[in-house]
């Protein structure tokens, strides 16, 4: 079964190349992807076409293309992403395992498992190489960014709502190296610590506690980050070359770490004029 997986990974991707190689070409020569004499005008220039591979590292990159979290529940996260946070569906796929794509994602960890002689379990790798588990994903799109959510499952989990194969991580201070965040941008227009307290608010009508945003004062209780006044929702940053700056930390259904912010200016004005310079920057 595994190895028809392997087939299914690799020909998907080998159909888009495919397909997008044959667009580009009929595109150059003005002519149909039927069109042999013209097929054969634009392989001919194809070197020309090529030249963007001479260019630096960064040159050769059109930008981040999607943030990767790796969930406990797949049906809870996607509910979070789309209907509180307002992300729209982009497809869903699954039940990949084979070689290839147990290699492709986890060569690095199994290596390293070897290094120390323990199981790979020990360090949470999942065995998709034989198909004991399997990896599912679903593509949500934002308005300038898309999010993949993944989760591993043994093979007899459903999809969806299955339990995850690995335990989730329990230290979730974002101190740690190797963490990461995913950052959402408030409209400039919109109340932030109101925008905080309703996003708690609606988590907790569909179930998900595990939502919680930081405070600005300091608690040590949930009683007391539950009690603390509204305009404690957000750290508002007016000095300095971060003014106009405002965020706050959440948790997200997963666990994971989520950041809002609210960029106004003058700090609005700096990014702006970073994002100009960076467009008009030399692609060679």
């Amino acid at each position: 079964m595994h190895e028809k997986q392997d087939h299914l990974w690799l020909s998907r991707r080998g159909l888009i190349r495919a397909v997008g190689a044959t667009a580009a070409l009929s595109a150059m020569s003005g002519c149909s992807p039927g069109d042999e004499s013209g097929t054969k005008a634009a392989a001919a220039s194809a070197p020309a076409a090529a030249s963007g591979n001479s260019g630096s590292i960064g040159a050769r990159l059109q930008g981040v293309q999607h943030f990767g979290l790796t969930v406990q529940n797949m049906d809870r996260a996607f509910e979070f992403y789309t209907a509180v946070l307002g992300g729209t569906e982009v497809m869903r796929d699954g039940d990949f395992q084979g070689p290839a794509i147990h290699n492709t994602l986890l060569t690095d960890q199994e290596i390293l498992a070897a290094e120390r002689n323990i199981k790979p379990t020990e360090l949470g790798i999942p065995d998709l190489l034989n198909g004991a588990q399997r990896l599912d994903v679903r593509f949500v799109q934002f308005d300038n960014v898309v999010i993949e959510l993944l989760q591993y499952r043994d093979s007899d989990q459903p999809q969806g709502n299955g339990e995850s194969f690995a335990a989730p991580r329990d230290r979730m201070s974002p101190a740690y190296p190797r963490s990461m965040h995913i950052c959402f941008y408030v409209r400039d227009d919109v109340d932030f610590d109101e925008f905080i307290a309703d996003l708690e608010a609606e988590s907790a009508r569909r179930g998900m506690t595990q939502v919680k945003a930081n405070r600005v004062v300091t608690v040590r209780t949930e009683r007391q980050r539950q009690a603390a006044p509204r305009s404690s929702n957000t750290i508002k940053i007016r000095e300095g070359m971060s003014n106009g700056w405002s965020l706050i930390y959440c948790k997200g259904p997963e666990g994971e770490q989520l950041e809002f912010v609210q960029v106004l200016n003058p700090v609005k004005q700096t990014f702006a004029q970073a994002k100009e310079r960076h467009l008009a920057r030399p692609t060679n």
